[in-house]
């Protein structure tokens, strides 16, 4: 289907766009926070993609897209770093608004920090696959950082994740191929573990980790930086 992932966008956005006008969770208000996080958290993923793309460690199926690039990306590929953070993101503040006794316990962190160790590890173990290596090491370092941190949004965040992997699992299968003659995105099974959740590589659920994180801590940051200057 010729604009399947330009679709996929539309059915991404649509639900906590329309919400963000509701007068509980009010995300609308938070915007100004929320896309410059979304800004600079692209922006390293762009470029992560670009080289990625340029290697030949994944690709995309032409068959799907509108023809439009832009640094040699499709065009639906740089709006997914828009769209997704946005309903990812969406997703953490309904977990902020309905769960807000939610703790940070102190075990938390520990257990962040070791998943972190874990990842850098596995990266160096898995050094000849080049998604493997710079997903797990990103991700582990970012983690790191943030669990050395130790926000008090931590355990919301980790919720959110988890939420989040539902809608993941739904889109992400589809641009991997479930459910079509051929995938959206396809990967270099060279470059990777070849493991795959169905059709999705297990490396993108740590992927997916890292974008939201990065998200959340950037909009957590602009946040309570606007809160410092109400007036600006």
């Amino acid at each position: 289907m010729k604009y399947l992932y330009l679709i996929l966008h539309v059915f991404t956005i649509s639900f906590p766009l329309v919400r963000s006008f509701e007068p509980r969770i009010e995300y609308a208000k938070k915007w100004s926070s929320l896309f410059p996080g979304i800004a600079i958290t692209g922006l390293f993923f762009i470029v992560w993609d670009v080289f990625f793309t340029r290697a030949g460690v994944w690709g995309f199926n032409p068959d799907y897209l509108t023809g439009i690039y832009l640094f040699s990306l499709p065009i639906e590929e740089i709006l997914f770093f828009i769209t997704v953070p946005f309903a990812s993101v969406f997703i953490y503040e309904c977990v902020l608004y309905f769960l807000p006794k939610i703790k940070n316990p102190k075990w938390l962190k520990w257990i962040s920090a070791v998943l972190a160790i874990s990842l850098i590890t596995l990266s160096i173990i898995h050094h000849a696959q080049a998604y493997t290596f710079w997903n797990f090491l990103f991700t582990g370092i970012f983690l790191i950082i943030v669990a050395i941190k130790n926000p008090q949004w931590l355990g919301h965040f980790w919720i959110a994740y988890l939420l989040h992997l539902i809608p993941f699992f739904i889109v992400n299968g589809v641009l991997t191929g479930y459910g079509i003659e051929a995938p959206i995105v396809w990967y270099n099974n060279i470059e990777n573990l070849s493991l795959r959740l169905v059709t999705i590589p297990v490396e993108d659920t740590i992927y997916a980790l890292l974008l939201l994180l990065m998200n959340v801590f950037f909009y957590e940051n602009f946040k309570a930086r606007g809160k410092q200057n109400p007036s600006t």
